[in-house]
């Protein structure tokens, strides 16, 4: 047996269906083909189904609000905006979290879980970075890294924010609310400023 699989196509009938099969130069693989033509419909809706049914019990983990979430980003990132979706809030006071209770740009206020929010890995220094949290809910925000810990509230409104010169470094950052066990959705956005 000598000869190449082609890649051309070749229609096959039989009583029940038509398909269409890869064309073999060699018959026996051909009338395997054809053999196994009117099983491939049902084999192709068992393994669909087993598909659907996988993907609809798997977890997606961006939805879980107790996921830390690493965000890698350098200058020039896109999109820009970046927007991560995430829930506040938590039982421990912040100021409990960090250890400081007032920072240069605000106080470390509200309630939050022990483990932050997100991690933001930032690979560049950053002329100008800027965090906002954007909720319905009166958030605030608390950021540690590399040059110290900053918190805030009410930056744009009720929308807490820190904006300034960043260091390339690990951040850790936490969305916290007024009241305990409470758990507002938010959208954190990072932009820079180009």
């Amino acid at each position: 047996m000598s000869g190449t699989l082609p890649t051309s196509t070749r229609r096959c009938e039989s009583n029940r269906h038509l398909s269409w099969l890869p064309y073999m130069n060699y018959r026996g693989l051909q009338a395997s083909a054809r053999l196994l033509a009117p099983i491939a419909p049902v084999s192709f809706l068992v393994t669909a189904f087993l598909l659907a049914s996988y993907t609809s019990i798997t977890p997606v983990q961006a939805q879980s609000p107790q996921n830390l979430s690493v965000i890698t980003i350098g200058q020039r990132f896109s999109p820009n905006p970046l927007e991560v979706k995430g829930v506040a809030g938590g039982d421990t006071p912040v100021k409990d979290v960090v250890k400081v209770a007032k920072t240069p740009t605000g106080e470390c206020v509200g309630n939050a879980n022990v483990k932050p929010n997100h991690t933001v890995e930032l690979t560049d220094f950053f002329e100008s970075l800027r965090l906002v949290v954007q909720s319905a809910d009166d958030t605030a925000l608390t950021i540690q890294g590399p040059g110290g810990i900053w918190c805030n509230d009410d930056y744009q409104g009720k929308n807490p924010g820190v904006t300034g010169e960043w260091l390339p470094g690990t951040y850790k950052i936490w969305v916290s609310s007024y009241a305990k066990g409470r758990a507002p959705a938010y959208v954190l956005r990072i932009t820079e400023k180009r």
